[in-house]
């Protein structure tokens, strides 16, 4: 039978694009080598009329398939399982801007598009698309909204899901949905486009989208400020939307072991307060560089004088911008760098997260002293990046096998207890589907299973993520 489906996949997509020898661990193996399967076939369809015909063809061999974009997924959602049985369906080759309309601030992509080049192909018409990653310079769309990803300028902008108007869609049983509306109301029944995004390509394949653009800021100012504690941070948060409003673009947190991490892997790369607790980086924009410098020097000297921060720098250019953004966009390569670390990607209300973060790095330390706590991410929008790496010297690997799932309830216990989400921008995908259960309600699961039921009846996308 896979004789079968594989002679006619080739026919369809021709023989270059049915990958099935050689070195295939490119799409097999996850980006933290976590999990790595072994496909029946990695196909590379050109279009969205291949992306069905393969739906159609693998339906017929009853043959499951695994969506993937840039394959930059931090949940195991992306590769297919060991048993050799399934079809790894890359989008890579649907990299196509269809269309930009500069009067409707919107633009049409093929979902293989890379996320930098949806951002210059916004840039080159003088309008901004801003969603913006860590991994922009692999992560495709496609990826991003399956992810429902957030990145570094949710605080204005929004998750994925808010910069997407519509989308086409692949089914289950090979059908196209056409629903690339660029229209900002549309009251004509159920949002079938909020079910496809965020369902980590359970429900359908994602090949196209339209995005929301804006108009491209004139002014902005990028400033790193030094605090003692979470708490400050809050309170600088606070005090910069009072002042700020919706010119607050980007309010991230690093811990100073983060930044310790990025310095020991990247000494290249200058960080301003080596001795900070706690580093926040700001980014506003304005009208003109000058009215946004002026007002991001005003809210830093305010609390300066409140004794909310230490000290601070504003960038005064584009490279100094850069530099502050790469010290920031550094901490995840320097963990892996560091070793496999135990990786949790939660949401608290900003409110709750100083009390969590000391009460749960002391329960961690009481259970293995000397651990190392790597504490970066979103504050301005609740999302914390709150990894777990192995004491020094101590096996990484050896580490993960005996406290990983210790950890992990640890974690995600005081996450429910505070009011939060066990997955903020990454994902459920592999890594965290047998945890769903003890944090999400019964009635809430039951509903997602009534949807993949009906959307796709015989399992056969993305089979065993997420649910």
């Amino acid at each position: 039978m896979s004789h079968a489906l594989l002679t006619e996949l080739r026919e369809l997509l021709g023989p270059a694009h049915v990958l099935t020898d050689g070195d295939l661990s490119a799409w097999e193996r996850d980006w933290r080598k976590r999990y790595h399967g072994k496909a029946l076939a990695v196909v590379r369809p050109g279009s969205t009329e291949e992306v069905a015909a393969v739906v159609q063809a693998c339906g017929l061999h009853d043959v499951s398939i695994v969506p993937q974009g840039g394959n930059t997924g931090l949940v195991g959602g992306g590769v297919p399982d060991g048993s050799g049985r399934q079809v790894l369906l890359s989008l890579s080759r649907m990299n196509r801007v269809r269309g930009i309309d500069p009067a409707n601030l919107t633009m049409t992509v093929d979902a293989g598009c890379i996320l930098q080049q949806v951002q210059q192909a916004a840039d080159d018409a003088g309008l901004l698309f801003p969603l913006s990653l860590a991994a922009e310079g692999s992560c495709t769309i496609g990826g991003n909204l399956s992810t429902n990803a957030g990145g570094t300028q949710v605080l204005r902008y929004g998750n994925a899901r808010e910069l997407c108007l519509g989308l086409e869609v692949v089914t289950a049983a090979g059908e196209v949905w056409e629903g690339l509306s660029g229209l900002r109301k549309d009251n004509t029944g159920y949002d079938l486009r909020d079910l496809f995004i965020g369902s980590e390509g359970t429900l359908g394949i994602i090949t196209g989208a339209t995005l929301k653009l804006y108009p491209r800021p004139v002014g902005r100012r990028t400033a790193l400020a030094a605090a003692q504690g979470l708490e400050q941070a809050v309170a600088l948060l606070e005090l910069a939307r009072r002042h700020l409003d919706a010119g607050l673009t980007g309010f991230e947190v690093m811990s100073a072991f983060s930044l310790h991490l990025v310095g020991k892997h990247f000494p290249q790369i200058p960080n301003p307060f080596p001795a900070a607790p706690w580093s926040i980086l700001l980014e506003l924009v304005a009208s003109d560089d000058g009215q946004a410098q002026e007002a991001l020097e005003s809210v830093l000297g305010l609390a300066l004088e409140q004794g909310l921060i230490d000290d601070a720098v504003v960038a005064e250019s584009l490279a100094q911008s850069q530099a502050l953004w790469h010290l920031r966009e550094s901490i995840s390569l320097a963990q892996s760098e560091e070793g496999l670390n135990i990786k949790h990607d939660i949401s608290l209300p900003v409110s709750a997260i100083p009390a969590f973060v000391a009460q749960t790095d002391a329960a961690l330390q009481a259970r293995v002293p000397g651990v190392r706590l790597v504490n970066f991410g979103h504050l301005g929008d609740g999302n914390l990046h709150y990894n777990v790496q192995a004491p020094a010297g101590e096996s990484a690997p050896a580490f993960l096998a005996a406290h990983e799932e210790a950890f992990n309830a640890l974690v995600y216990d005081a996450v429910c207890r505070f009011g939060g989400s066990i997955s903020a921008e990454h994902g459920i995908g592999a890594l965290k589907r047998e945890q769903l259960p003890q944090y999400k309600s019964p009635v809430a699961l039951r509903l997602m299973r009534q949807v993949k039921s009906a959307l796709d009846p015989l399992g056969r996308l993305n089979p065993r993520r997420v649910l």
